[in-house]
């Protein structure tokens, strides 16, 4: 129940974000790829990503809190999430590993210090 809690809380984030007013964005020629970047009210950065040209989330995505702290990663590959991701909380980090969108495994560390890695 934590998990999905957790999980949860992550997607109405993640939704929200979409509903922001402001926003950059830029087609990459190189990867054909749209780059984007949403922010906070307060202009703090709050996630950095791509879609494709079908407006699927596809390549490496960050979310960051209203203080500019990192607080998720992971990637995309055609809007399906893949591979590692990694939420970091005060109470440690969590690293759900995605197979064809669906959660393989889920590690969970419990650290009394934590990394902060600000945008």
């Amino acid at each position: 129940m934590k998990n999905f809690t957790f999980l949860l809380m992550f997607a109405i984030a993640l939704t929200g974000a979409y509903a922001q007013q402001k926003k950059e964005q830029h087609l990459n020629k190189e990867t054909n790829l749209i780059e984007v970047t949403y922010y906070h009210n307060n202009d703090q950065v709050s996630q950095q990503g791509t879609f494709n040209l079908e407006g699927r989330l596809h390549g490496k995505w960050i979310s960051y809190n209203e203080q500019g702290v990192k607080i998720t990663e992971g990637s995309y590959d055609n809007g399906i999430k893949t591979g590692k991701w990694f939420f970091w909380s005060q109470d440690g980090v969590k690293e759900i590993i995605y197979d064809n969108n669906s959660i393989a495994s889920i590690n969970e560390s419990t650290n009394k210090t934590r990394l902060v890695d600000k945008h």
